[in-house]
């Protein structure tokens, strides 16, 4: 039986990942050893393969996300091409930078990069065509800011701001709104913004920030305002609204609307 400091530490999800690839490596070592007995020989590209597609299927037990099952899958046979080719060894480091730029969130606060799809967008414009012209909106974890740049193009009255701490994502977002005049990207931290200023706040992060995102909700943001999450719910507080989206992962927008606070 695990301890409640194993399964904080199994929620990361590159740490499952290596669990995964571990326990695939054993099976795969077994499996030959078996087979070799027989006898009966695989190629050692026919083994990575092998291990692959146990460590995908495995992370995918272990509730990993869909590009980590790719990245489960490809580790092995990709580095026996690339020890075949011969490659240059900066170029893992190069490839390691990147993914930690662009993952920084998945190992610090639990959250992978998850877009918005286009069914989500357009959502997103219907629920905001029904709000009073002038609006703020937020994107907490904005990644690429595809879906509020397109937002702010949409509503050009409204105030769009987007917050990201992975630093070559933000760096992406932060370019592409340099030019759109109701749109900013800041680099900081969802727990660090001032969620009082915003009509709306929206996002896509994972089941692990939610009912902390609820509580700093409930204390920070004006009644009358609205808190959207794409696809992951909030433990213990049904929606007051629901907005169908079905599209890849992505399943709906759930929303609620801030209440007044109950004085006694």
């Amino acid at each position: 039986m695990m301890t409640g400091g194993e399964r904080a530490v199994l929620r990361l999800p590159v740490l499952r990942a290596l669990l995964a690839q571990g326990l695939a490596i054993a099976l795969v070592v077994v499996l030959v050893y078996l087979l070799a007995l027989l006898p009966w020989r695989m190629s050692l590209f026919s083994v990575a393969l092998l291990q692959g597609v146990l460590a995908a299927g495995i992370g995918w037990r272990l509730g990993l996300s869909r590009w980590w099952l790719w990245i489960n899958l490809a580790f092995l046979p990709a580095l026996l091409v690339v020890q075949r080719i011969d490659m240059p060894a900066w170029l893992f480091l190069l490839g390691f930078v990147l993914l930690l730029l662009v993952n920084w969130n998945s190992w610090r606060e639990q959250v992978p990069l998850y877009l918005s799809g286009r069914k989500a967008q357009q959502r997103l414009q219907q629920f905001l065509s029904e709000r009073e012209p002038p609006l703020c909106f937020v994107d907490l974890g904005c990644g690429t800011a595809g879906t509020l740049l397109q937002l702010a193009r949409q509503f050009p009255r409204g105030q769009f701001v987007g917050v990201e701490t992975a630093p070559l994502l933000f760096v992406v977002a932060w370019l592409r709104c340099l030019l759109q005049e109701n749109c900013s990207i800041r680099y900081r931290s969802i727990w660090r913004v001032d969620l009082g200023c915003f009509d709306v706040v929206y996002c896509f992060l994972s089941p692990v920030p939610m009912t902390r995102l609820w509580v700093k909700a409930q204390a920070e943001m004006g009644a009358g305002s609205w808190l959207i999450s794409n696809t992951f719910e909030i433990p213990g507080a049904p929606a007051d609204r629901l907005l169908e989206v079905n599209e890849g992962r992505q399943t709906a927008l759930f929303l609620w609307q801030i209440k007044e606070a109950d004085i006694r």
